[in-house]
């Protein structure tokens, strides 16, 4: 079970930060709180077990050792799963005990993860759904029994410090800008960056590029590295969010920087920063490198 003591301590643990006041300080708490909540849900990131890539045409699904993709915990032959021009079907198998979005049928269209809610498919404390990543197709697999999720260590972080919530100029690009962006798979994905945040710090300006995650948010996603990547943090990125420009300005609270999910299992698919979002400076606010073993 999840120590819960140790948990409290590290969402509580270095509050002391530079000109943060308790309400501040209280509000950072609570994301934080929130944050580990979401990520050791029993589907939450934690729970990832496998990351299996589809074929075209035929997969079978099960236990057993002769089937195309092997899961631990299935049915010896759970099914199949038919994949033909970028559409996936699944078929079960009439013992299989396994269940499609809830419901006891045995044949579905599988929608990926690019739909509000993916189509799911249970069995025991397992679960997967397609997910497509450029022109590949893969199952991601979860187990809410997980030793990620079970063993999970907490989270470290730096002191709050209330000068690392920044409030930059934003740069409207009109038109936005699409530029490459890759992730850990090696592939490259385009996204609309709609403008650049720009600040100083220390006597140097930095320009930072956020995303749009996901066409119609508001809210901007960035992807960044620092000099304490791979040393103090998570070595790939961090990520934190913004809400929107208002007044010609954007407001990037680096003591909500965040490890991306690729910090705790191998079976997440996260994006890298673009070159102008690697930053020539250290940026110790938000979480540090998780202690536990995957990196």
């Amino acid at each position: 079970m999840i120590n819960s003591m140790l948990l409290a301590t590290a969402v509580l643990a270095a509050t002391t930060g530079v000109a943060a006041d308790s309400t501040y300080v209280k509000q950072i708490q609570d994301w934080r709180h929130e944050r580990v909540e979401h990520l050791r849900a029993p589907h939450g990131w934690l729970s990832l077990v496998g990351l299996d890539w589809l074929r075209d045409g035929k997969n079978t699904l099960g236990s057993a050792s002769g089937n195309d993709i092997v899961l631990a915990k299935a049915p010896a032959h759970l099914g199949t799963i038919t994949l033909t021009g970028g559409k996936a079907t699944i078929a079960l198998d009439a013992k299989s005990g396994a269940t499609i979005d809830g419901k006891s049928i045995r044949e579905a269209e599988l929608l990926d993860d690019s739909h509000d809610k993916p189509t799911t498919i249970a069995f025991g404390t397992v679960s997967f759904y397609l997910v497509q990543r450029g022109d590949k197709y893969g199952l991601r697999v979860k187990d809410s029994e997980a030793p990620t999720r079970t063993h999970f260590l907490g989270i470290d972080y730096f002191p709050i410090d209330a000068s690392w919530r920044v409030e930059a100029k934003w740069e409207a690009y009109d038109p936005p800008h699409e530029v490459e962006e890759p992730n850990i798979l090696g592939q490259v994905d385009k996204v609309v960056v709609p403008g650049a945040a720009v600040f100083e710090r220390d006597g140097k300006t930095y320009r930072l590029e956020p995303v749009i995650e996901t066409p119609g948010d508001t809210n901007l996603f960035l992807v960044f590295a620092d000099k304490t990547s791979g040393h103090e943090t998570y070595g790939a990125a961090r990520f934190v969010y913004t809400e929107p420009p208002k007044d010609g300005k954007v407001v990037i609270d680096f003591n909500k920087a965040y490890n991306p999910p690729c910090a705790f299992t191998p079976y997440a698919t996260c994006p890298l920063p673009t070159a102008q979002n690697r930053m020539k400076m250290r940026v110790t606010a938000g979480e540090k490198k998780y202690r536990g073993t995957h990196e």
